[in-house]
């Protein structure tokens, strides 16, 4: 491949999640199609990775049915627990609490994956071969049950970031610790799943760099140690966050030069609707957002080559078999 892939990953999911509220809307669906657009301007194809209340709208059933038959996009899956079928309480209030799949027992993890993958399978009337796991929270139980139904690509890893201080339920371990994972893309080990294996599934890390030189971050880090407290280094994400581009750029070029053959993006689908979310509140911040997205993409186009996760995985694979 001359150039590098970019890939478009959305957190397809309900309106505003980050309120701790049962009061689940999907307003954001009808969003989409402008998002979609300017990717298609680009020649970019997004990833919608869909989780369950986004895959019973009507409105983005036909937007993603529509997608699917142009070629212009992919759907794969994404699992909140605490809202996906078959609902089994772990917390007093898990609408509040919003625990990780992993933090639930083999049995409850096997049955939401399952009823979730052919949900949408049933649906849109493909295979369901990518994913992204709800809140970032990942483990090998999970890896060796997206192989068994078929899933050849997960996008969960997010390298240098550690999300055990962000709890799911209160009594748990918080969520993974990515910090020591890798970050290139690889065929997960699934006994240990920070390392390469030969397994099936294809692992894809978001684009993630550090904001300061080793040596501040390790003075961050001891300081942080002395007052107790565990935190994850500061990090900037190939992701908007009003008026980063020149940010964005950093990560794309920080990333290629460590010899990445992909860079990947990240946003959550209700961040293109006013109010969907705390960072886009206004309508005049999506406008900022697409003005922010129109330059990015404008600058990434000469140099990559947009494409799904799938057909990622499949030029991945042949490379493999090639050498």
């Amino acid at each position: 491949m001359a150039k590098p892939a970019f890939l478009i990953t959305i957190d397809t999911e309900g309106d505003n999640l980050w309120q701790k509220t049962s009061d689940l809307t999907t307003e954001n669906a009808r969003y989409l199609p402008r998002f979609q657009a300017l990717c298609e301007k680009y020649g970019f194809k997004p990833v919608y990775l869909t989780n369950y209340e986004m895959a019973i709208d009507p409105f983005y059933i036909e937007f993603a049915r529509d997608v699917i038959a142009r070629n212009t996009a992919e759907i794969g899956m994404h699992l909140h627990a605490w809202n996906s079928p078959p609902l089994t309480a772990l917390t007093d209030d898990d609408w509040r609490y919003k625990p990780y799949l992993i933090e639930y027992s083999d049995d409850v993890m096997k049955q939401k994956v399952s009823f979730i993958t052919k949900l949408l399978e049933d649906t849109f009337q493909i295979k369901m071969v990518s994913h992204r796991a709800g809140r970032w929270a990942f483990d090998e139980r999970y890896a060796a049950l997206l192989i068994e139904h078929g899933y050849l690509v997960d996008c969960s890893v997010t390298p240098k970031v550690n999300w055990c201080g962000a709890k799911g339920n209160p009594g748990g371990n918080g969520g993974t610790d990515y910090s020591r994972f890798p970050t290139h893309a690889y065929f997960m080990d699934t006994n240990n799943i920070a390392q390469e294996g030969n397994s099936s599934l294809l692992e894809v890390p978001m684009s993630i760099q550090y904001k300061h030189s080793a040596f501040l971050n390790s003075i961050k880090t001891g300081y942080d140690k002395l007052r107790g407290k565990v935190r994850s280094p500061s990090v900037n994400w190939l992701r908007p966050m009003n008026g980063n581009v020149e940010t964005m750029q950093q990560v794309v070029e920080k990333t290629l030069a460590e010899g990445s053959d992909y860079v990947e993006y990240m946003l959550h689908s209700s961040e293109y609707m006013p109010g969907g979310s705390p960072t886009f509140k206004t309508e005049q911040d999506i406008e900022q957002l697409y003005q922010d997205l129109e330059m990015l993409f404008s600058w990434l186009q000469p140099r990559v080559t947009g494409m799904t996760l799938a057909e990622y995985y499949q030029m991945k694979k042949g490379s493999v078999q090639a050498g």
